[in-house]
């Protein structure tokens, strides 16, 4: 059980009897209320298991369509297959180039989309994400993966660690510190003029709220990094507190501050 706090609360409810038994067992697990479907009303946060996969779900009318993780079909499959490799700004972002393949430390792991894809072109990536329900998440859609013959390789090349990122760096050994952590914040949502964030992000903000401990994320990751500390920013967002980035990627929506570490300078 974590001492995660959540923005909102929620409740676990299985979506067909087959699945009570492991909603209440994964409910005592993350130290939440188990329900029923049936039970289930309001206009909350649900995480739903049934026969195909774990779901965060909003309830209530007109709720927005459920959140999941899925390596093996729909975006992250298309990506998969047609991703455009290391011409990618990820990619170069975290150093990735003939003959270098870094390790990396993921410590916002979120859905895991941006860890399969450094996955997928063969680093070796630890993820850390501080919200247990969200790790629920991402360790169902690892689970799924593992047992897809065109996934199970990249999945094996993805670690989940629950906690918080800052204090797990620090905890870090010498001998398995990483060669780059990636860091992702939630960002502030858009305002009432901008485009409609995304359905999973709109959920995830109502989950878990704003990051506060940016600047003390991207210290901790300074201080055990032995390359490189790469920070996903939207293209305008101004920089996370601290020192100023020694490369900047910059595509059309988003953008990538890259921290050198001085002995690679």
């Amino acid at each position: 059980m974590s001492d995660f706090v959540h923005a909102s609360p929620v409740q676990i409810v299985s979506l067909d009897d087959a699945h009570i038994a492991p909603a209440q067992h994964l409910a005592y697990e993350l130290g939440i209320k188990y329900a029923s479907i049936a039970e289930a009303q309001g206009t909350g946060l649900a995480l739903a298991l049934g026969p195909e996969r774990l779901e965060l779900r909003q309830l209530g009318d007109k709720a927005p369509g459920a959140v999941f993780v899925d390596f093996v079909n729909g975006t992250m499959g298309h990506r998969r297959r047609f991703g455009g490799g290391r011409g990618q700004l990820v990619a170069k972002a975290v150093g990735i180039k003939k003959g270098v393949i870094p390790d990396v430390i993921d410590a916002t792991a979120g859905l895991g989309r941006d860890a399969f894809i450094l996955a997928m072109l063969g680093c070796e990536v630890r993820m850390i994400e501080r919200s247990p329900i969200v790790a629920a998440l991402l360790q169902d859609g690892l689970d799924r993966g593992l047992r897809d013959e065109e996934v199970e390789a990249v999945a094996r090349r993805m670690t989940l660690i629950v906690g918080n990122a800052a204090l797990k760096l620090a905890e870090l050994a010498e001998q398995v510190r990483p060669d780059v952590v990636y860091v992702d914040p939630m960002h502030p949502g858009r305002d009432k003029s901008s485009a409609a964030v995304k359905k999973e992000m709109k959920l995830f903000r109502q989950l878990v709220g704003a990051d506060q401990d940016a600047a003390e994320l991207l210290s901790a990751a300074l201080a055990v990094a032995k390359k490189r500390v790469v920070v996903k920013r939207p293209r305008k967002a101004e920089a996370i507190e601290g020192p100023t980035p020694s490369l900047v990627y910059e595509g059309k929506s988003t953008r990538f501050d890259v921290y050198l570490i001085p002995k690679e300078l």
